[in-house]
């Protein structure tokens, strides 16, 4: 931004707060305006660019803050100003200013912000601490550093659990109601923030535009969970299945049962890997685990009940927990 404008333009004005606004306030407003006011929501209306400009302009400098700081006290310094000669024995000037910071005053030695070496820009510079004074560059006007980057915009999506595994194109409306196309990748995991560089709002001067921030959330799967590359999943087994082992199919997301052989002596607890079916992305591809649950029947016949109790008295006199008891003792 060229030092003369930070004179001339009320950036406070131009988005309707007070000098004292809070950041959420500013932050508010604009985006109000911007809506309202963005060239896709006035297709041809040459006024209503304008006004976007002059906002995005304003709000560049009042939502930084130590360009604001810098604004506030370049306006409370030069109220009025200009960047004109003063006439010989006359007020008024922008040199009137500054006189009195270099030993100037009314009627004392003016000091002259000519072009060239030591001239505005270069103490203006050295007491804000730019370096390259307020020139215009080939993007837009350099300001504190160069062209200012379009601000982020930050939005969220929802996906299912299927869908975030396989990945996907979604469709989001940002906050000027355009519309945009974002492609999730496949395996994208909760709470991952995609970026697509240049999506976001323009810049206010003429550099690179800023950046679309999109936050995935993803709902939980009524049987599989994740667990980095891997999926999970709980596989229910009988207790003569898992006693006396068996072949059962285990269910795979988005393909068809895949079968699994079940040891004999199996227990509760034991995962059973199948390689290659979790969630695949460019760092590689995930297993299946399938976590055995061996299920007790909660309601027995007289005769399957008979059966248990001999099968109990066929069995050896021992307690599983022993070693269990033990072991805390010890410890």
């Amino acid at each position: 931004m060229a030092s003369q404008d930070w004179f001339d333009k009320d950036f406070y004005a131009v988005l309707g707060v007070s000098k004292d606004a809070s950041d959420a306030d500013i932050k508010k407003t604009y985006r109000k305006l911007a809506r309202q006011y963005h060239p896709d929501s006035n297709p041809g209306n040459a006024s209503a660019e304008a006004k976007f400009k002059e906002i995005s302009e304003a709000y560049s400098v009042l939502s930084d803050k130590e360009q604001r700081a810098e604004y506030d006290q370049i306006r409370a310094m030069g109220s009025g100003a200009r960047f004109t000669a003063g006439a010989p024995g006359g007020a008024g000037g922008f040199e009137d200013v500054f006189g009195g910071m270099f030993g100037g005053g009314g009627g004392g030695q003016r000091v002259r912000f000519g072009q060239g070496g030591g001239g505005f820009e270069d103490i203006l510079g050295g007491m804000f601490g730019g370096g390259g004074g307020f020139g215009q560059s080939s993007g837009g006007y350099r300001g504190f550093g160069g062209p200012t980057k379009g601000r982020d915009v930050t939005a969220s999506t929802t996906l299912d659990f299927t869908t975030a595994i396989a990945g996907d194109t979604v469709k989001l409306t940002q906050g000027s109601g355009r519309p945009v196309n974002v492609r999730i990748p496949a395996g994208v995991a909760d709470g991952q923030k995609i970026r697509l560089k240049g999506r976001g709002e323009p810049s206010p001067d003429g550099g690179e535009a800023g950046d679309l921030v999109v936050t995935v959330q993803v709902r939980k799967h009524p049987v599989f969970e994740r667990d980095g590359l891997n999926l999970r999943v709980d596989v229910p087994v009988t207790f003569v299945e898992a006693a006396l082992g068996a072949t059962i199919e285990v269910p795979t997301l988005g393909g068809g049962p895949v079968k699994l052989r079940v040891a004999p002596g199996t227990p509760s607890g034991r995962v059973l890997r199948v390689k290659g079916r979790g969630v695949t992305t460019k760092n590689g591809t995930g297993d299946l685990l399938a976590t055995v649950q061996v299920a007790v029947p909660s309601h027995l016949t007289p005769s399957a009940r008979e059966a248990v109790e001999a099968l109990a008295t066929a069995l050896p006199a021992e307690n599983p927990r022993d070693d269990l008891i033990a072991r805390a003792r010890e410890s």
